[in-house]
């Protein structure tokens, strides 16, 4: 198991000590439970599934800045929907990249259920996220078929019980290769009077049988407009009474505070000032560049500005160092024929952390997409060092050598609107 000593939801000794905050970045849901009614402007509930706004990556990470300033012991940083992270997994990675780059040293971790995760796990290795909580609820596709009224599995929705057998397929894999991976796996059961209540012990069984190292049992909670609305919340006897049956095979958690979605604070005593500040970052158009260091290049081989904006296949991200220029990595940029939309994902999201691109050449809807977004576009040609020295040491750019490029290639309409 990773070091717990300063994560509160994994460990009962670091909650009065140690804070943690939840992104809520992830709106949509691959699930339908039956117990979950996802609020997002709900201030005065405190369950999975509510939270009082929805941030963008950068929106986050900006709001985690002013956080960390307000509450120092910060140790954690999680996304936990409101929906499911793996729902939307461009939104909860580029999220998780872009906190790792501004706080390297805090824990990352991620709450699923485990539907959509399995083709992500590599990649949040390589993030660097630690901690994964998987919410299972059953071993059974009958039982499962009872606590969720449908399950969208790429893109196509199940019901009954062929959408509980894909959901606990797919959990127990991510369980496995999440430990391969030598992540630390908490279990969330929802313990549901007359459903599920009479399973918990086999699947506390099935979960040591993985290597899952803690379980946490939650009581149902009965929310309006919820098909378990009126299913009675268990007992607290009842609830010891599970946990202590659990323990024979896996170590119980026994501090769970029912975190919202936007959570942010000590385990069981959210910073009510916290939410006010979330609320201000969500009304923010990120549209002026602060914060952002990285510099995108449209070039063929990483060592010119050779591409029209609408012929490049992906951009080469360098930013400033105490030794110069350093490349970063290489970035995809979106397919062709979106027209609109492909600027617009471009920007907001590939070139989330840049101030800047340079390109050969670019068309008028993509400029102003970029401009926007608070993306400085540098039209040039040449070496990259020069169109770098333009943003990071405020060079004129009647320096540089424009391109005359109007058109990304022969079967371009010149419109900038997005290459067919």
């Amino acid at each position: 198991m990773k070091d717990i000593s300063r994560h509160p939801c994994f460990n009962a000794e670091a909650k009065h000590k140690y804070a943690r905050v939840h992104l809520p970045v992830a709106p949509k849901c691959n699930i339908q439970c039956n117990y979950c009614n996802r609020k997002y402007d709900c201030c005065n509930e405190s369950r999975p599934g509510v939270t009082s706004t929805i941030l963008t990556p950068l929106q986050s990470v900006h709001y985690m800045k002013a956080l960390s300033e307000k509450i120092p012991n910060i140790s954690v940083v999680g996304i936990a929907g409101p929906g499911d992270p793996f729902a939307n997994p461009e939104e909860t990675l580029l999220t998780m990249r872009l906190a790792r780059q501004e706080f390297p040293d805090l824990i990352f971790c991620l709450s699923s259920n485990g539907l959509d995760l399995a083709p992500y796990i590599d990649e949040i290795t390589e993030i660097g996220v630690s901690h994964v909580t998987i919410t299972v609820n059953s071993l059974t596709p009958e039982t499962l078929a009872e606590i969720y009224r449908w399950v969208r599995y790429k893109r196509i929705v199940y019901r009954k019980m062929e959408g509980g057998r894909i959901l606990l397929e797919q959990q127990l894999l991510c369980i496995q290769k999440l430990k391969e991976k030598g992540i630390t796996v908490k279990i969330n059961t929802v313990v549901c009077p007359g459903i599920n209540e009479n399973e918990i012990e086999a699947i506390a069984k099935k979960m040591a049988e993985l290597g899952a190292d803690t379980m946490n049992c939650i009581p149902v909670y009965p929310v309006e407009n919820t098909e378990f609305e009126s299913l009675p919340e268990p007992s607290k006897e009842r609830m010891r009474e599970i946990k202590s049956s659990i323990a024979k095979y896996i170590k119980p958690m026994t501090h769970c505070a029912r975190c919202r979605a936007d959570a942010a604070g000590l385990l069981g005593h959210d910073d009510l000032e916290a939410m006010t500040m979330i609320g201000q970052f969500s009304t923010l158009v990120m549209n002026r560049g602060e914060g952002r260091v990285r510099v995108a290049v449209a070039s063929n081989e990483g060592l010119l500005v050779n591409l029209h904006l609408g012929e490049a296949r992906r951009v080469y991200i360098f930013e400033q160092s105490k030794n110069g220029y350093h490349f970063v990595e290489i970035r995809q940029t979106p397919p062709e024929g979106n027209g609109m939309e492909r600027w617009k994902e471009l920007a907001e999201k590939t070139l989330a952390d840049c101030q800047a691109i340079l390109v050969a050449g670019i068309g008028q809807t993509p400029m102003k997409v970029m401009q926007a977004n608070g993306i400085k576009v540098i039209q040039m040609g040449g070496l990259i060092d020069t169109g770098l020295d333009a943003v990071y040491l405020n060079l004129p750019v009647k320096t540089l050598c424009r391109s005359e490029y109007t058109k990304c290639g022969d079967s371009c309409r010149g419109t900038g609107s997005g290459c067919g």
